[in-house]
Parts: C-alpha cells; sequence; structure tokens
C-alpha cells in the first residue's frame, strides 16, 4: 500500500520540477532587471537609488495589474490542453497577446502627462523625484511590450512549456544587463540610460514570443487575427485576477510610500531590500506557476485525485524552499548591502531588513504556492475577496507602526501580518472541494 502513493509522489515530483525549474530561471530574470538596475544606479547615488524604487514600483503597478495576462491565459490554455484541443487553446492565447498590446497602448496615452502626479503620489523627497519622473516616462514606451511578454509566457506555460520562457528571460536579462552598462557606466546617460536599455531588452523578449506562438498558431492551424468575442472573453476572465493584484499592489504603493516619507535611506533600504524579496518571490512563484499548469491541465482533463494529491505535493515544496532561501539570506546577509550602496546609514537599514525577509520565507512559500494552484483552477473570486481581506489587515498595522516611528522593521512586521492572513485564506480554501471545477472551460 505504501509503494504505490510513493511512486505517484515521485511522478508528481519529476512533473513539478520539469516545470518548476525552467520557470525559476524565467521568474528569477524579471527581478534581476531591477536588482542590475539597482546595483549600477546605486553607484550613482543615494537619490538616483531612491528615484529608481519610486518608479520601479510606479511602473510594476501599472504593468502587473494586468498579469491575469499571464495567469488567465496560463489556466484557459491549460484547461483546453486536458481536454485534447489545441487549436482552442492557442486561440485563446492569440486573443491574450492581443489585448496586452491595445492595453499596453492605452497606458502610454494615460500615463504619460500624470507622471509627475504618479511620482509625487508616492511621495518621493525633491531630490528623488525627478530621477523617478526620468526613468518612469522613458520606461513607458516598454509597456506594450511588457504585456506582450505576459501574455506570451501565460500561452507557453498553458502548453506546459517553461523551457522557452527561461531561454527568452536569460537572452532578456543579459541585453537589459549590457545596455545598462553602456548606457549609464560608458555613455554616462544616467538613470535615463538604465531605463532605455530596460525597454529595449523587453521590446526583444516580446518580438521572440510573438515569433513563437504565431509559430504555434501555423503548426494547430489556429488563426491569429484579433477576434471580438475573443477579446471580450480574455479580458472579462481575469476580472477576479485584477482585482487580486489590486489589491496585491496598494500594499507595495503604501509599503514604498511610507518608505519614501521615513527619507531617503530608507527609501533607498527598502528598494534593495523589496527587490530581494521580489526575486524570492519569485523564485517560489515557480511552484506556483508549475501549479497554475499542472492545476489546469488535471482539471480539464477531470481528474480531481490527481489534482489533489499535487497540490500537497506543491506545498510541501514550498515550505521546503522557503526554509531554504531563508537561511541563504541569513547567511549573505553581511554582505549582500554593499553591493548596491556606500552610505553607511542605507546599509544599517537593510541588515535590520533582511532578517525579517528571511524570516517570511516559508510563509511565502505556501503563500505562492497555493496561490498559483487557486488560479489555475480559475478560482479568481475567492482570491479577489481573501487579497482584500489580508490588505485590509496590512493597512492599519502599518500605519500604526508608523506613526509609532517603527522604522522600516516595522513596516517589514505589518507585511508579515499580511502573507500570515494570505496563508490562512488560502489554506482553508484548498482543504476544501468547491474549487475544483473540472472541464475545458470553468
Amino acid at each position: 500500500m505504501l509503494g504505490s502513493p510513493l511512486r505517484r509522489a515521485t511522478v508528481h515530483d519529476r512533473e513539478i520540477l520539469r516545470l518548476a525549474v525552467p520557470a525559476f530561471g524565467a521568474l528569477v530574470a524579471e527581478p534581476l532587471f531591477l536588482l542590475s538596475d539597482s546595483a549600477i544606479i546605486g553607484h550613482l547615488g543615494t537619490a538616483q537609488l531612491g528615484g529608481l524604487g519610486v518608479a520601479g514600483q510606479a511602473l510594476t503597478t501599472l504593468v502587473y495589474l494586468c498579469v491575469f495576462l499571464a495567469y488567465g491565459t496560463t489556466a484557459g490554455v491549460a484547461r483546453q490542453v486536458g481536454a485534447g484541443d489545441l487549436r482552442a487553446a492557442v486561440r485563446q492565447g492569440i486573443d491574450g497577446m492581443w489585448l496586452a498590446l491595445a492595453i499596453g497602448g492605452v497606458l502610454i496615452v494615460a500615463a504619460w502627462p500624470l507622471t509627475p502626479s504618479i511620482v509625487e503620489a508616492f511621495g518621493a523627497s525633491p531630490s528623488v523625484a525627478p530621477y523617478a519622473e526620468t526613468y518612469l516616462r522613458v520606461s513607458l514606451f516598454g509597456i506594450p511590450s511588457m504585456l506582450v511578454v505576459l501574455a506570451g509566457t501565460g500561452v507557453l506555460r498553458g502548453l506546459q512549456d517553461t523551457r522557452t520562457p527561461l531561454l527568452v528571460s536569460i537572452g532578456g536579462f543579459s541585453v537589459n544587463l549590457l545596455l545598462n552598462v553602456v548606457f549609464v557606466l560608458v555613455l554616462d546617460w544616467g538613470i535615463a540610460g538604465s531605463a532605455w536599455g530596460t525597454v529595449l531588452a523587453q521590446t526583444a523578449s516580446a518580438a521572440v514570443y510573438a515569433t513563437v506562438v504565431l509559430r504555434a498558431a501555423r503548426r494547430h492551424s489556429a488563426p491569429v487575427r484579433p477576434d471580438a468575442g475573443g477579446l471580450r472573453t480574455a479580458a472579462t476572465a481575469g476580472v477576479g485576477l485584477l482585482v487580486r493584484t489590486a489589491a496585491l499592489r496598494i500594499v507595495l504603493i503604501v509599503g514604498t510610500s511610507i518608505a519614501a516619507r521615513m527619507g531617503d535611506a530608507e527609501i533607498a533600504a527598502y528598494q534593495v531590500g523589496f527587490q530581494i524579496w521580489t526575486l524570492l518571490a519569485f523564485a517560489l512563484d515557480a511552484l506556483a506557476i508549475a501549479g497554475q499548469a499542472i492545476t489546469g491541465r488535471y482539471l480539464g482533463a477531470s481528474d480531481v485525485v490527481a489534482t489533489r494529491a499535487v497540490t500537497r505535493r506543491m506545498v510541501g515544496w514550498g515550505v521546503a524552499c522557503g526554509v531554504v532561501f531563508g537561511l541563504v539570506i541569513l547567511a549573505a546577509r553581511p554582505w549582500l548591502p554593499g553591493l548596491f550602496t556606500s552610505d553607511e546609514d542605507v546599509r544599517h537599514l537593510l541588515l535590520v531588513s533582511l532578517i525579517l525577509v528571511a524570516l517570511l520565507q516559508p510563509v511565502a512559500g505556501v503563500v505562492f504556492v497555493l496561490d498559483g494552484i487557486l488560479i489555475g483552477a480559475g478560482d479568481g473570486g475567492y482570491l479577489a475577496l481573501t487579497t482584500l481581506v489580508a490588505t485590509a489587515a496590512f493597512l492599519p498595522a502599518a500605519l500604526v507602526l508608523y506613526r509609532m516611528d517603527a522604522g522600516l522593521a516595522g513596516l517589514w512586521a505589518a507585511i508579515g501580518l499580511w502573507m500570515l492572513t494570505r496563508m490562512l485564506t488560502l489554506s482553508l480554501r484548498a482543504r476544501g472541494d468547491r474549487w475544483m471545477v473540472t472541464g475545458a472551460i470553468r
């Protein structure tokens, strides 16, 4: 009796790792864009690094409000794959890419005149604001490409391919790093050079995704022209994920705003600490990506037993990885600040922050895995509701601790409360059966 469950666990482990390991590399490349920017810009000065922190938060807010283009596409395409309809799977993905281009154009037009107001809303000081505005204005031109990358990544993940996104991400990161070195350190373009390097790297990545998906369309005889009905389906399917993401971004916006109001050293330290947090979060999210693809495929094939079994295995992987990541941060903590800044105040603040970042990693492992599994199941409504609940717990805690002058340690403690609330609500849902709706369409 013991052998059969062990064999099934081994099969699920192989399946998880086949998708998660390449996804790990691809996801890590995204925060490496900003980490490499931080390392280069940090040597220009504290104000420039703070400007990158404010602009980076604003930019990722605009882009990741549209993360449903990746997550919703992954779940929808994977269900069609599980049901055996590859033509419909590719068609659904193409609709998502067209929607990405349309949304990207709208965001450029809407955000360009509002750039100063956006930077001001994040609480940037007079010394930080000009650099933040410069970086954000240039980066707006890369938003359509960033959204196409999200949608294209979702298509390939849904098709159970995480290797191609890994290769594209490695290429994009390499180009981004090279262009940043040339534009900032050689040509002396300052923070604008860093932004242009990222824009060009994202545009090249988007072109690769478009080429790969078009080849898949020809292979499966899927139409590539925009379809009004498909665009509406792609847009409405992501409403729950949009609300979920908006609630997540509120937490991150408020966190950046509070850190910026503490002072230039605080926002600079928070910028680096948050990018390290993001790097590890995306690494843990590799398991969530595997969860999205596998859960969608199993539910599309109406295999509830396999869905439940792989959920248990992925949660175990999440906890184990979180513990390892936390230990790595603690071990590297004495040397990390020196990679980003020579400012002693920033270094001290970052050393304190990294302790809390490390302690939260096992909790983050559970949260990201369960979040990905429920996304793969198309359970966007529950995710929207519970993320709003967690955000409601974070906001008063963060503001009270700010008023008490608890510093960055208090801010990270509030983030810890937010993560614990998410872990509780997601765990309660995963233990039930209501989220496991089977069939090609939820």
